[in-house]
């Protein structure tokens, strides 16, 4: 019996986990397979809504370390993952994305001579201040093996002496929860609830710490969406916790809540931001997932980051990177509401197959 542990530590994590999750399901009789979420990020409710939408079983542990420093948090994770190995002995870790407990886990597990599959291997920015960016590359340094989503990432890896053996070019596991929970998404409510109308509204999602943590970079932002408003698009804006205490600690709430075509809205469960997603005119974004969402969606994504570690969705897909500064906003914004739209196409092995790949692998290549 093969033992193996895939980590979620993060909300885009149970995304990418959840597909893998199933497909091990086909090897029940020589997979073992954990689920260990370590509770870098935790909301019970946030969560709950992922475990049930993607048919997600519970995590076998819950490490529930919280937030806190980089330092902290990874020392932490480390801590208590090493202990769940020791309990396990696993053959294999999987772990996903780039948050800290993708590079605390990896570093715990390598240490202790078990091998480690990083899902969306290769993937860079090539911008070092970003703290996700450090994640990547210092845990394709130490794992053993990539599964990769795109091509420039295969290239990356090969560029830092990857040998073709450790990477598996396998497509997009957030792709297949996206696939799965479309038929969930079309029967969602929200847009009812929200009283708003197909394509007649821009999905907006703000937390990056270049853009959220400074005050004149926060205020520049509220003045695209006060700009939006007063061409009579509606907003719908998820506040992520980070943005909306900032918002607060400068002093900005009252202004964001008093524009009038503005919809602010707690943070949505997966189908419900979905449904959001897919029935809107376009995105407007710092995330690095929703880059990839929009692409396979065909919807159009405007990025406001400097930086993509993500480039088939602007090369192949539907997404425009722009430099998050007013003015270069604007001429974007612009020709989207003029009708200006990018086309685009769905990325090579998008098809919702990807952990399907990952497990075979797994089973009858790895072991």
């Amino acid at each position: 019996m093969i033992k193996v542990i895939s980590v979620v530590g993060a909300r885009p994590n149970f995304m990418k986990v959840a597909p893998i999750s199933r497909a091990f399901k086909n090897y029940s009789d020589s997979v073992q397979h954990y689920i260990v979420h370590t509770g870098q990020h935790y909301d019970v409710n946030m969560s709950d809504a992922f475990f049930r939408d993607l048919e997600m079983p519970q995590p076998d542990y819950f490490l529930g370390i919280g937030s806190g420093s980089h330092a902290l948090q990874t020392a932490k994770i480390m801590m208590e993952f090493e202990q769940i190995c020791t309990e396990i002995q696993p053959d294999l870790v999987i772990v996903v994305g780039d948050v800290n407990s993708t590079v605390a886990c990896t570093l715990t597990a390598v240490k202790m001579g078990i091998k480690v599959a990083h899902v969306e291997g290769g993937l860079r920015s090539f911008d070092r201040n970003m703290p996700e960016e450090i994640n990547r590359m210092v845990t394709d340094s130490i794992c053993d093996f990539c599964f990769t989503t795109e091509e420039s990432a295969n290239i990356n890896l090969k560029k830092e002496n990857y040998s073709d053996d450790r990477i598996y070019f396998v497509g997009n596991t957030m792709i297949d929860s996206q696939y799965f929970a479309l038929d969930l998404a079309e029967k969602s409510t929200v847009l009812e609830d929200l009283n708003l109308n197909k394509n007649e509204y821009v999905l907006a999602t703000l937390h990056r710490p270049s853009n959220v943590d400074d005050s004149a970079q926060l205020e520049s932002l509220i003045e695209i969406i006060e700009y939006l408003s007063d061409n009579e698009k509606r907003v719908v804006l998820p506040l992520h916790p980070r943005t909306k205490k900032n918002l607060e600690k400068y002093g900005f709430i009252s202004r964001v809540e008093a524009i009038k075509n503005l919809i602010l809205t707690e943070p949505k469960g997966y189908i419900e931001f979905l449904a959001l997603m897919k029935s809107c005119d376009f995105v407007m974004t710092d995330s690095g997932g929703i880059q990839e969402e929009t692409t396979s969606l065909l919807k159009p994504c405007l990025t406001l980051r400097t930086t993509t570690e993500r480039p088939s969705t602007i090369t192949e897909g539907t997404n425009i990177l722009v430099e998050p500064k007013k003015e270069l906003i604007l001429v974007e914004l612009d020709k989207l509401l003029s009708g200006q739209r990018k086309t685009g196409k769905i990325p090579k092995l998008w098809d919702g197959k990807a952990a399907e790949r990952i497990t075979d692998i797994v089973v009858n290549r790895i072991f």
